[in-house]
């Protein structure tokens, strides 16, 4: 199971030495490094929200493609970088250059092993911009594998209209999307949430968590929402939330078959 360290059949945690060598040096072998954050998520989801739905969603993808491919898992790296939620308490960030720098030692120590691929999917929008440094840096450093990173919400853009009930600006920051996802995963860490829809002067900005813009704007959280919140919760649904949870699941499997046929 994802939320037991080293449980899960595709976790590096629960692997020896000489079988995370045997997988690593099979041709097409992949490593996925989670990445989230500790940050609030307004009255109702747990400051660990990130963390939980990247390193479910990453195990599941993963566990879907094991008997194809060789592939393996990270623990997820927890912290991230969030200074623009730091106006709210329980969160912790670090420092821009300490993550970049954190996630190219992982990176360059991981690839030792002899893994053809290296996959960091992102849970937390803050990390995006640093995420496609890493993937460059680590790139530049290690030619001889596939480097790549993603923020694993955006494989839900080509069906969450299917699902979605909320208006632009109800799927944000602890919105109708992640609180549908918490309340399949982890109920028990759910509470009531009240809808606040993100509202962005800039018309060239991102506005919603899967509707973004040519426009990076910097404001810290508490200049959108007097929780810290974002969206619209009291549309979420723990059914919602299997579906899109089995559907992030499928597109990140043909992902990872892609990063396999690449590589043999």
């Amino acid at each position: 199971m994802y939320s037991e360290l080293g449980a899960s059949e595709v976790s590096w945690a629960g692997k020896t030495y000489p079988e995370i060598i045997n997988t690593a040096e099979t041709p097409g072998s992949i490593l996925v490094v989670p990445v989230g954050s500790i940050e609030q998520h307004g009255h109702h989801l747990p400051v660990a929200t990130d963390t939980i739905l990247v390193d479910a969603v990453a195990h599941l993808g993963a566990e879907r493609v094991s008997d194809e491919l060789p592939i393996l898992l990270t623990p997820p790296v927890w912290t991230g970088y969030s200074p623009h939620h730091m106006p709210f308490g329980g969160t912790m960030t670090v420092e821009h250059r300490t993550l970049l720098t954190l996630l190219e030692e992982v990176a360059d120590t991981a690839l030792e092993n002899g893994f053809d691929a290296l996959l960091f999917l992102n849970g937390h929008g803050g990390n995006a911009s640093l995420i496609s440094s890493a993937v460059s840096t680590v790139g530049v450093a290690h030619p001889e594998a596939e480097i790549l990173g993603l923020t694993y919400f955006q494989l839900a853009d080509s069906f969450i209209d299917e699902i979605r009930e909320s208006e632009l600006g109800g799927m944000a920051h602890g919105g109708e999307f992640e609180t549908s996802l918490m309340a399949h995963l982890r109920p028990d860490l759910v509470s009531d949430g009240d809808a606040t829809y993100w509202e962005e002067p800039y018309d060239r900005a991102g506005d919603d968590l899967l509707h973004g813009g040519p426009l990076s704007v910097y404001r810290t959280f508490d200049e959108y929402s007097e929780t810290g919140a974002i969206g619209d919760p009291e549309l979420a649904s723990a059914e919602k939330g299997e579906a899109i949870y089995e559907l992030l699941g499928d597109e990140l499997a043909v992902l990872l078959r892609t990063v396999h046929d690449q590589t043999t």
